[in-house]
């Protein structure tokens, strides 16, 4: 009886003893690196110092790439009367011929001595006005020039913001006279800003219903649905020069002048594509 207790003990033992537990399997390890948290690239803004919104900027950066290809020299000055942004380019000071942008100022002048009392205008005189903005009339301009007095209004141009303009001797029998002056990019830009901002209420609304209606002659530039313009063109004795200055938006939120003095390289046709395209760019 010994030997079957003894293998009971021993079985007992063996069951109740300090058994072998396997080993947990052993975790994989991976060998591929952690990626790297992604990190956001910050948007490249060609004009940062413009005040203009980033998308903004790069329609500038490109009107100024395409205004350098162009024939002669282009003086670009932008605005945003809302915001308060304005860029302008290294030609925006460059003294060009005005052609016959300085017919707005002209207008200015004369609804400023009008509501003044100093003259009274005429409805002739109006009419004449009127053919200045929609179909840039020279001979209109000629005969309220005569008729009140061309020193006068070059004495008040500088209040308007044309500080540079240079009336041009040598050209005519009569100094000064409208058609041969030359100012900025930089004067046109304040004027038409003056225009917006400071003269009184009815007159401006007479002169942007005006600039926003022009005549084909004029239907380039500065121009569009939601724009106006004063435009002014001619040949010169250095070469043709091709100039818009207005306004772009139902508000008349931007001002937009452009000068391109195109110093024999380029005639009307090339100097009307470049004010037209830069526009484009810009805002259609």
């Amino acid at each position: 009886m010994l030997r079957p207790i003894l293998v009971a003990c021993a079985l007992a033992l063996t069951a109740c003893g300090h058994a072998v537990t396997a080993e947990p399997p052993a975790v994989a390890r991976s060998h591929t690196p952690a990626a790297a948290p992604l990190i956001a690239t910050p948007e490249v803004c060609p004009l940062p110092d413009s005040g203009f919104e980033c998308g903004f900027q790069k329609r500038i950066q490109d009107a100024k790439n395409y205004a350098e290809t162009r024939p002669g020299t282009v003086g670009i000055v932008l605005r945003d009367r809302k915001t308060g942004a304005m860029w302008r380019n290294d030609h925006a000071d460059d003294l060009t011929w005005t052609a016959s942008t300085i017919k707005l100022a002209m207008i200015v002048n004369l609804l400023e001595r009008n509501r003044s009392g100093k003259i009274k205008l005429t409805s002739d005189d109006r009419r004449l006005m009127t053919a200045m903005l929609h179909s840039s009339d020279d001979d209109a301009a000629d005969t309220l020039w005569k008729r009140y007095t061309g020193a006068t209004f070059n004495a008040a141009f500088p209040k308007y913001g044309m500080t540079g303009l240079v009336a041009q001797r040598g050209y005519s029998a009569t100094f000064p006279y409208w058609g041969y002056e030359k100012c900025t990019t930089n004067d046109l830009d304040r004027l038409i800003n003056y225009v917006l901002d400071t003269v009184p209420a009815e007159d401006r609304g007479y002169i942007v219903g005006q600039m926003r209606q022009v005549g084909p002659e004029q239907q380039w530039g500065v121009w569009g649905p939601d724009s106006g313009t004063k435009n002014g063109w001619s040949k010169e004795d250095g070469g043709w020069v091709m100039n818009s200055v207005g306004f772009v938006g139902a508000d008349e939120r931007y001002t937009l002048a452009i000068m391109n003095n195109l110093k024999g390289e380029g005639g009307y046709d090339e100097g009307r594509e470049t004010d037209t395209e830069i526009t484009r760019i810009l805002f259609r």
